[in-house]
């Protein structure tokens, strides 16, 4: 019998867009992605201001760093978090982009202005890390696992 060498073709993964300014909610995050093996990159926009100039650089479905899902906060330096919602859902593509805003918030002025918006899940952000996680790890099933993306992942790049 003769075995013959399978490679396994490796195909990028679209990134995953955190859009928040405060460093511990960011590190929570990210620790979380790591405690439940989110292989995706990660990209970051510190500011609502350059989530805008990020979404205007990134508007076609074949780019690679289009990304599968948006994590974005409200209260934001510069530009606040409905306004980049708003910006992102004028755009043919990026109104197909899954955002879900995690956010102190639990104002329903809040809630009911970003569904208004477009967004597809709001999550009021746990304070300790292990609340944090959990959300984190239903946000992989669900969006990563479960959920068809909008567009296929990006031919090599």
């Amino acid at each position: 019998m003769t075995s013959i060498p399978v490679f396994k073709q490796v195909i990028p993964q679209r990134p995953l867009l955190i859009v928040e300014d405060n460093d511990m909610d960011l590190d929570f995050c990210l620790q979380a992605f790591a405690e439940h093996s989110i292989a995706n990159p990660v990209l970051i926009c510190r500011d609502g201001e350059e989530a805008l100039q990020f979404i205007d650089a990134h508007p076609s479905p074949k780019d690679p760093q289009l990304p599968l899902l948006v994590l974005l906060d409200l209260r934001l330096p510069k530009v606040d978090g409905i306004d980049v919602l708003r910006h992102a859902r004028q755009h043919p593509v990026w109104k197909q982009v899954p955002f879900i805003v995690v956010t102190t918030s639990r104002e329903n002025f809040d809630i009911t202005r970003a569904y208004e918006m477009g967004v597809n899940s709001y999550i009021v952000k746990p304070v300790d890390f292990t609340s944090f996680a959990e959300v984190i790890k239903n946000i992989k099933v669900f969006w990563l696992l479960t959920n068809e993306p909008p567009f296929p992942e990006p031919a090599g790049r």
